[in-house]
């Protein structure tokens, strides 16, 4: 093994581009790139452009016919057929639709394959995390499911049990979907709950198909307005004890950064300081249950010269070893070259001054009247016992 983590990482997954207005702003990425460089973290990692995914790979979880919509929706953008959620107001069509989203998902399965080979630690495709697309339809600003290819290449690989964890404010609909019947797949989601988000889907009593794959599907379905002490005590009161008894080679994570309190698109009130602690708990869960193998993902994230760049360069720093400090000042050339690219001011520092993030542990007690704790136990008790654990 190598022992440099890798940054997965082409310019041209920038393309991803759905239009002007559209939530998904590409400058998102562009500007992450450059805060990691602003900051010496690519120094720190070896910075790798995989190729994209070739049909065989996205066959390994999208229908043939699917792919084949994409693709001509790509070459006429005017054609795109809505059934397959092609050329509609979230996932608008394209010119060169299909080769981005093949080369984002080429950066994650690439991102697996090294991580399983040993050629690296832990990888970083902070362009993915695109968890929304279904087999057969695009859904939720994703065309291709590259966290879902990435697993599916693991297992092609010969692992026997992959966990993922997703802790994007929107539920991993499509991963789990993805793995529904796969008892080898644990698949894990924290969201806003059902009734008050897209996707409308991550029910604590979704828990994988009967007989087939039971308690390998687990949801955490967090109330509106959830900030950070709750947040963080749902993912340590579920998350460490069900991936330490599925035991899995590789973990793999979705870090989108929408849990946000300024995202514009949900409801959660999360400071980048409690995501950078579920950063730092999901690099801990891979060292201590996984052998080390750790593949993260990046996701939703809207606010986005605010919050998604800072929050995916704390989560490339920890991933190769070399954490960011909270109270990092961000260098000026950034923070011009934001104001160059969007007319915003940038933020000043690396941190929400939330640090620490303070949190209560299950083990010391449940609040019938909390809704956090509610939401917690009904995934514990809809789960747990299938999975021979105590609620």
């Amino acid at each position: 093994m190598s022992g440099r983590t890798q940054l997965m990482w082409d310019p041209a997954v920038a393309g991803y581009d759905f239009g002007p207005g559209h939530p998904m702003d590409p400058v998102r990425l562009v500007l992450t790139r450059g805060l990691i460089g602003a900051l010496g973290l690519d120094r720190e990692v070896e910075v790798v452009a995989a190729k994209p995914a070739g049909e065989s790979t996205l066959r390994l979880v999208h229908r043939e016919d699917y792919v084949a919509a994409v693709k001509a929706a790509s070459a006429d953008p005017g054609a795109a057929d809505q059934s397959y959620g092609l050329g509609t107001v979230d996932d608008p069509a394209f010119a060169g639709m299909h080769e981005v989203s093949a080369l984002i998902a080429g950066q994650s399965v690439g991102a697996a394959e090294a991580v399983w080979r040993g050629d690296a630690p832990h990888a970083v495709n902070f362009a993915g995390g695109l968890h929304h697309a279904m087999p057969g339809a695009a859904s939720g600003f994703c065309v291709y499911n590259d966290a879902a290819l990435a697993i599916a290449r693991l297992l092609e690989l010969g692992v026997e049990r992959v966990a993922y964890v997703d802790v994007d404010v929107h539920h991993g609909d499509g991963v789990q979907a993805a793995f529904w019947e796969d008892p080898r797949v644990l698949t894990v989601s924290l969201h806003e709950h059902p009734r008050t988000l897209f996707p409308q889907t991550g029910w604590p009593e979704e828990t994988g198909a009967a007989e087939a794959a039971e308690g390998t599907a687990v949801n955490v379905a967090l109330p509106a307005g959830t900030g950070d002490a709750g947040w963080v005590r749902a993912f340590h009161s579920v998350v460490p004890e069900l991936v330490a008894e599925f035991r899995p080679q590789v973990l793999v994570t979705q870090h989108g950064a929408d849990t946000h309190f300024e995202d514009p698109l949900a409801h959660l009130a999360v400071s980048l300081d409690a995501q950078r602690a579920v950063q730092v708990a999901c690099h801990e869960l891979a060292h201590e249950h996984a052998g080390g193998k750790w593949v993260a993902l990046g996701g939703g994230g809207y606010a986005v010269v605010d919050v998604v760049p800072r929050s995916w360069a704390h989560l490339v720093g920890i991933a190769a070893g070399r954490e960011v400090a909270p109270e990092t000042v961000i260098p000026d050339g950034w923070r011009q070259e934001v104001f160059a690219r969007t007319r915003q001011l940038a933020p000043a520092r690396m941190t929400d001054g939330r640090w620490p993030v303070g949190f209560r542990e299950w083990s010391a007690g449940y609040d019938p009247a909390d809704r956090v704790d509610q939401a917690i136990l009904a995934t514990r008790k809809a789960v747990y016992p299938l999975r021979g654990l105590l609620p």
